[in-house]
């Protein structure tokens, strides 16, 4: 299922915008010719070979009228010149068939009124439609709106057709016109909107990006400045004591930089260590938001909410969800995800139970067995297809003295998510400083690719977590 419609997944959201309006006119266009092509053929029984030649003219029409839709679109997205010249001949030739459909109505009375109807309403609305297209302010699309229905209104007067053809043609004429219209232009006007607005957050993500190197520049430029002067002035004063004889007072002065220096690169590791902190909640609820962005739907129910983590596993995991959240994107075809966050230490109400749920009847095992802690990131494609993503195991497993925090990571997918990656190296190194490890590579034959990420935790962390009953959640 997911390479049936991976072509329509994959695609961003102004993307499917986009193609879905495309392919909105391109089925319009289906819609004119039964509206005013096979009518116009249909008078071939009466007025003979001009008939003929009328449905020429309307299908001739209708191509060029898509083929219009297509290059205003263009137009209106900022990707091509304004098509001046196939809009001209798109009015002529709607012009021109709208008073050959009159003329013939006028030179057979017998020709079948609603016939003629159907052929003159196709060719303006239609063609009215594309035109307003072409243009994006709101005085011009009512403008061309009032034009086409008044040239009608003049056009079966002007030919001799009596009141009645006159009132059919320009009402009937008038509708189209005024639904097509406003609704071209309002799809243009949508078109540009969707796209100006994910321009617009990109543009918001490399500000926020730029704004944080900003902040850890002037960190450390704060953090280094003072000190570098001040190393720079200790050693200009050791060098002239040392000119003078005074190696002893020189000496101290050398002894004042290297400590200075030494405070300078702790100092420098505490700018870089804070600006690499991530915390656990807060990538959680960043990973809900990117998912749902992407059309991935995402429920994340936090449970125990009171209790906290240490920062540095907070830290680590929180790196782990980015990371995943990252591969997921990237490399699975996920519809449906879920974040459950609850920690409970070691045999309390969430620990594995023999059979694989928890004292509370949750499930709480891994689909490889591993015995987790209750919270989770789930997500898989309907029907439990390919094109899932999940996030297993935010909490203590059961069976380790102290507990441990478990992250297991699950998605589906053609490609594995990262297995060599840079990205996956960091990790580790992370973990490990933490005592904790980080697997990751396929689970089975049918493409899943599983990462696990283990932080042993003290016993006393999880006290606060323990006398906190489960269930309360946010979704």
């Amino acid at each position: 299922m997911a390479r049936l419609t991976g072509w329509w997944t994959r695609r961003s959201n102004p993307e499917k915008v986009e193609l879905y309006t495309r392919w909105t006119y391109h089925g319009l266009a289906g819609v004119a010719v039964f509206v005013g092509a096979l009518p116009a053929l249909a008078t071939a029984s009466v007025v003979g070979p001009a008939g003929g030649w009328l449905f020429l003219a309307v299908l001739l029409h209708t191509v060029l009228v898509a083929v219009l839709c297509s290059r205003a679109l263009s137009w209106q997205l900022g990707r091509r010149d304004r098509p001046n010249r196939l809009a001209a001949v798109v009015a002529a030739l709607t012009v021109g068939g709208c008073l050959a459909t009159l003329l013939l109505r006028r030179r057979w009375p017998d020709l079948d009124l609603q016939m003629t109807m159907y052929v003159v309403s196709g060719l303006v609305s239609w063609g009215v439609g594309a035109l307003a297209l072409c243009t994006t302010r709101v005085r011009h699309m009512m403008g061309l709106s009032v034009a086409a229905v008044a040239g009608v209104a003049v056009g079966t007067v002007l030919v001799g057709l009596p009141v009645t053809d006159t009132v059919t043609h320009t009402f009937t004429a008038g509708f189209g016109t005024l639904v097509f219209a406003p609704t071209s232009g309002f799809s243009g006007w949508l078109l540009r909107a969707v796209w100006e607005l994910d321009a617009a957050h990109r543009i918001q993500a490399r500000l926020a990006v730029a704004e944080e190197r900003l902040r850890f520049a002037r960190d450390l430029h704060d953090v280094m400045g003072r000190n570098l002067s001040v190393i720079a002035l200790k050693s200009e004063l050791a060098a002239q004591l040392s000119r003078r004889g005074a190696a002893d007072r020189a000496v101290a002065e050398m002894g004042e930089v290297q400590r200075i220096a030494r405070e300078s690169q702790r100092e420098v590791r505490e700018v870089v260590r804070g600006y690499r902190e991530a915390d656990l909640h807060t990538e959680l609820e960043g990973a809900r938001g990117v998912l749902a962005a992407a059309g991935i739907r995402c429920r994340v129910d936090l449970r125990d909410a009171d209790a906290e983590l240490p920062a540095a596993a907070q830290s680590a995991l929180a790196w782990v969800v980015r990371e995943a959240t990252t591969n997921v994107l990237r490399h699975s075809d996920a519809r449906h995800c879920r974040v459950t966050v609850a920690i409970d230490a070691a045999g309390g109400p969430g620990a594995a139970r023999g059979d694989g749920t928890g004292r509370d009847g949750r499930a709480v095992a891994t689909p490889g067995g591993e015995a987790v802690g209750a919270a989770a990131v789930t997500g898989a494609a309907s029907g439990g297809g390919a094109g899932s993503a999940s996030v297993v195991g935010v909490g203590p497993a059961s069976g380790t003295d102290g507990g441990e925090v478990v992250l297991v990571i699950e998605n589906d997918g053609a490609r594995p998510a990262g297995s060599g990656g840079s990205g996956l190296a960091g990790l580790r190194e992370r973990l490990a400083a933490l005592g904790g490890v980080l697997d990751a590579g396929p689970a089975d034959a049918n493409g899943r690719f599983r990462l696990t990420a283990r932080v042993p935790l003290d016993g006393g962390d999880l006290r606060s977590a323990a006398a906190e009953p489960a269930g309360r959640g946010r979704s």
